[in-house]
């Protein structure tokens, strides 16, 4: 198997499980979201300490040296807020009922992630994006005039991981040692939070409760390597393309599995956001296959 079909199989099997993510949660009911947050922090930081002192090469010590420099930790306890807000706002969607939503937030994600590298960092936006852009404003307008209201947490889902994308650009570390730094940023609230809870959960709700609880490390981890190792295998453009894969697989969940509603005016505006996408995906393909050709006609 060549690089390029691993790599695809690697992003398949990260944005899968992501998108299956409200089986997992849902499994955690009657624990309160808050809580799962704070079990999902708690556990994440020995698994992921694990994983980076299996793969060697001194990297759990590398990331650890990281928790001496102050401005990596601000910035990283910055990135660590807007993640755990994303993590509360999808664990509490998906146990009210709310996996559709937040599987537009989802699809909204890359499209406020042009709202944001234009208001936050300046950068210019070509005519396709503004055409994506302009098609999930109207998804948005048509939801406020149908429903009464904003899909708020769509829009925090996509705000909040946005911004997160947004600060992790303020330093160069790899995803996973990323992660062991904001563990263990968010640990000692954590903590903090499940004794003040009396467990949030643990031990309350049966033994089935409790290992999935326990296994929220693993399951936050795994993907995020999978992802990883498929960001370093697919060029960016191909592995866009492969992100469809986990909100799709969302709204699959909420519509046939969990049997949330999904009227005539939802659609429409779910089709307007993905003819955004289409229009922006469709460009982005473009512009590779050019630099591709460009590259190929170069090289003597």
């Amino acid at each position: 198997m060549d690089n390029r079909h691993r790599g695809t199989l690697l992003g398949i099997t990260a944005y899968l499980i992501w998108g299956f993510a409200p089986l997992y949660w849902i499994q955690t009911e009657p624990v309160d979201p808050r809580d799962l947050v704070a079990h999902r922090v708690l556990w994440s930081l020995p698994f992921v300490a694990l994983c980076l002192a299996i793969a060697g090469s001194g990297r759990l010590a590398r990331a650890l040296a990281l928790l001496r420099q102050p401005r990596t930790m601000a910035i990283m306890a910055c990135a660590a807020l807007f993640g755990s807000l994303n993590w509360g706002l999808f664990m509490w969607a998906v146990t009210h009922e709310r996996t559709t939503e937040a599987s537009l937030g989802y699809f909204l994600l890359p499209l406020v992630n042009v709202v944001i590298g234009l208001s936050l960092f300046r950068e210019s936006i070509d005519g396709p994006q503004k055409v994506g852009v302009a098609f999930a404003c109207a998804a948005l307008v048509l939801q406020l005039f149908a429903h009464g209201g904003l899909p708020l947490v769509a829009l925090g889902l996509a705000l909040s991981f946005g911004l997160y994308s947004a600060v992790r650009k303020g330093v160069q570390v790899e995803s996973m040692e990323g992660l062991l730094l904001e563990m263990s940023i968010l640990a000692p609230f954590a903590l903090g939070w499940l004794l003040y809870r009396d467990g949030g959960g643990f031990g309350q709700y049966g033994v089935r409760v409790d290992l999935f609880l326990l296994g929220a490390g693993a399951f936050t981890a795994i993907p995020l390597m999978s992802y990883v190792a498929a960001s370093r295998l697919l060029p960016l453009t191909a592995l866009g393309l492969v992100f469809y894969v986990g909100p799709t697989t969302q709204l699959l969940l909420a519509v046939w599995v969990f049997g949330e509603p999904f009227d005539t005016m939802q659609f429409v505006a779910f089709g307007l956001v993905w003819v955004g996408l289409a229009v922006v995906t469709f460009s982005k393909l473009r512009r590779a296959r050019a630099l591709r050709r460009y590259a190929g006609s170069a090289v003597p």
